[in-house]
């Protein structure tokens, strides 16, 4: 053949492997769309869905949010999430009350013992863009300590009863140190390193003192964070917050005498202070679902998210609460009453 017919047979080959993958590629597209379409139907979409708690005007409403657990991100998608405290899905709550301009006001729930810092403090930061617009009302359930106090800090008015825990105001990092441990045993740390510091926290070796004073002069510094929140949220100085903030626990009715507390009730008080103080008595009292499917939540359904990679095994799940909690070879500064 000469070179134009060779020309146009190459012509000919592009244009039938194109077509052919273009095909393929249609294909794959339009399956993966139905397979998304499909779990959608069987799981849910994983966004807020509003459930009514009580009846009034749906142009003026109150969100009930609730913060149950030790506040972690474990990496698990709100539809996939176990039971407790979801991060993700919590998040997602905040967000839709902050684009819903029906929304007049917010009863937070708390009953936590804290948690993580830098997700206590996005929970904090979110509930402040709330409160530039509504009011926000805290009730304290069993505990709301540590992280669960900070989150409730900044509220227009916080409810606890009298057996409340709350307090622990500060910052812990757990670790365990084992090296003496391995002197007796004859075993030997050794650890190369580009920097004196590198290896802080180690449980292998010995704490020098300069590990401290770093390790001290880190949590030093997310502690003034947290006494800047509860003085700011308090209306309180920051040498009356520090008094306050030694780490100790107190009970509802010491934690109202010190101010850190506005009034002794339950979630159903301060639900009604809120409908009486913010001219919101007719209003309609809504709650969040994650919009899972009862599908979800069967072994059929289980199994089937597990296989398509959509819900983390329990293996996966341990490991990404140890990565949130930290290790003792790696400690992490938490907002967290009793410690790890």
């Amino acid at each position: 053949m000469n070179k134009r017919r060779w020309a146009a047979v190459g012509i000919a080959v592009f244009l039938l492997i194109f077509s052919a993958v273009t095909s393929t590629v249609t294909r794959v597209r339009e399956t993966s769309e139905s397979m998304s379409q499909m779990n959608e139907l069987l799981y849910g979409n994983g966004e807020p869905s509003e459930v009514i708690l009580e009846a009034g005007s749906s142009s003026k409403k109150i969100a009930k949010l609730t913060i149950e657990g030790t506040i972690l991100n474990t990496g698990t998608s709100g539809l996939f999430s176990s039971a407790g405290y979801d991060h993700e899905t919590f998040m997602k709550q905040l967000e839709t009350v902050k684009n819903d301009t029906t929304i007049d006001g917010v009863l937070l729930v708390v009953n936590t013992p804290g948690g993580a810092v830098y997700e206590t403090a996005e929970i904090t930061k979110a509930l402040k863009e709330i409160e530039e617009n509504v009011p926000v009302y805290v009730s304290m359930e069993n505990q709301a300590a540590s992280g669960g106090y900070y989150v409730s800090a900044n509220a227009e008015k916080i409810f606890a009863s009298e057996d409340t825990v709350t307090g622990s105001i500060g910052v812990i990092m757990s670790s365990t140190n084992y090296s003496g441990l391995m002197e007796k045993l004859g075993v030997t740390d050794t650890t190369i390193k580009s920097g004196e510091l590198k290896d802080i926290g180690s449980s292998s070796r010995p704490q020098t003192e300069k590990d401290r004073e770093v390790l001290q002069a880190y949590i030093d510094s997310s502690y003034a964070r947290f006494v800047k929140v509860v003085a700011e949220g308090r209306d309180m100085p920051e040498d009356k917050v520090r008094e306050l903030a030694d780490g100790r626990i107190y009970d509802g009715a010491q934690a109202l005498e010190n101010g850190l507390v506005d009034e002794i009730g339950y979630p159903e008080d301060a639900l009604a202070a809120l409908k009486e103080e913010q001219d919101l008595s007719d209003a309609q009292v809504i709650e969040y679902t994650d919009g899972s499917t009862d599908f979800i939540n069967s072994w059929l359904g289980n199994q089937l998210a597990e296989i398509q990679n959509l819900k983390p095994s329990q293996e996966q799940q341990v490991a990404n609460i140890i990565e949130q909690v930290g290790t003792p070879q790696s400690p992490k500064a938490m907002y967290l009453y009793g410690g790890e």
